[in-house]
């Protein structure tokens, strides 16, 4: 199987890219403009054969014979994306479409990464696939909610239009290894502090919720939905939907990592989401998608990384 990775040098593509080359028979390109990914993040996959870096900008035209694209690429975390507005909606938009005319050429099967953001500061709790979302089209993060919202459109627009197999997935919080230290997220943002004894800084009183998935159960609901029938279009949640506050967050990364961090709280951002947790009943139904790994284990992996970083800073 030939298959595409975009945004491959980043958070979840890099993890996508490992679990997909442990199948003998796949051949992987990881295509990235290093926007946000790091080359750090694939060095360990760089040595095997079946693997093949390109440096390129999905906003550019693209012509690769595959079978099989995920569609990774788009600066996620709100630091990043807030620096680069319209170049962020470009990759929705213009990237995600070049992706599909690559897919209808090619017969390729094609899977688009949206996100929760699609709900925006959502009314509905949890949110389920066919909640049409609680989103400022003018806010300083609507350059992402409304270009991941656009994309999802073209994909659906290329399945009835084209019959290309298009499927959406939503990514409610995900964390775990090869997530930037720098990225401003919240799990990264927490653990980095604390592993250095800094002030963790939460904002607004600290109630407002996320429900976390560690990258593997990610990784797992992502290929059952690509090798789903093609008849599953989505768009379908993806997550995990144990809730918690981020107080109960940031004391529980302080009690794991041992640290004398202090809480300290800042102003709540324009546009964040009070609550976040996502419907899993679909992906349970239609994928057999229950994640299985707690959010104590999950971070305990995750501070086993960022220490990992912090070794090899020391010895390099």
């Amino acid at each position: 199987m030939k298959i595409l990775v975009t945004g491959g040098a980043g958070f979840l593509g890099s993890n996508l890219c490992k679990k997909l080359l442990e199948n003998q028979e796949n051949n992987v390109i990881c295509l990235d403009n290093f926007s946000s990914g790091k080359k750090e993040n694939i060095l360990e996959l760089m040595h095997n054969s079946r693997f093949k870096l390109i440096e390129h900008d999905i906003t550019e035209y693209l012509d690769i014979e595959v079978e099989q694209i995920y569609n990774a690429a788009c600066e996620a975390s709100p630091k990043f994306y807030q620096s680069h507005h319209l170049r962020t909606f470009e990759t929705c938009i213009l990237g995600t479409k070049n992706l599909l005319e690559l897919a209808k050429k090619y017969n390729a099967k094609f899977i688009q990464f949206s996100t929760s953001e699609i709900y925006g500061n959502p009314l509905q709790h949890p949110q389920h696939e066919n909640y049409f979302g609680n989103v400022n089209t003018m806010g300083v993060r609507s350059c992402y909610d409304e270009g991941k919202r656009a994309a999802e459109t073209l994909c659906f627009i290329y399945n009835k239009e084209y019959n290309v197999r298009t499927k959406v997935i939503r990514i409610f919080n995900t964390f775990g290894p090869n997530m930037r230290e720098d990225d401003g997220r919240v799990i990264s943002s927490f653990i980095s502090k604390a592993i250095r004894n800094e002030d963790i800084e939460v904002y607004g009183d600290g109630t407002q919720t996320r429900s976390l998935c560690y990258v593997d159960d990610l990784i797992d609901g992502i290929l059952k939905m690509m090798n789903s029938s093609d008849d599953i279009i989505g768009p379908i949640n993806l997550g995990n939907n144990y809730e918690l506050t981020m107080n109960e967050l940031a004391q529980k990364v302080i009690e794991l990592t041992g640290s004398t961090s202090k809480i300290i709280y800042k102003p709540l951002p324009q546009d964040d989401p009070i609550k976040r947790k996502p419907s899993l009943e679909l992906a349970k139904e239609l994928l057999g998608y229950v994640p299985k790994i707690s959010i104590d284990e999950g971070i305990k992996k995750t501070i086993q990384y960022y220490n990992s970083l912090k070794t090899t800073s020391k010895n390099s």
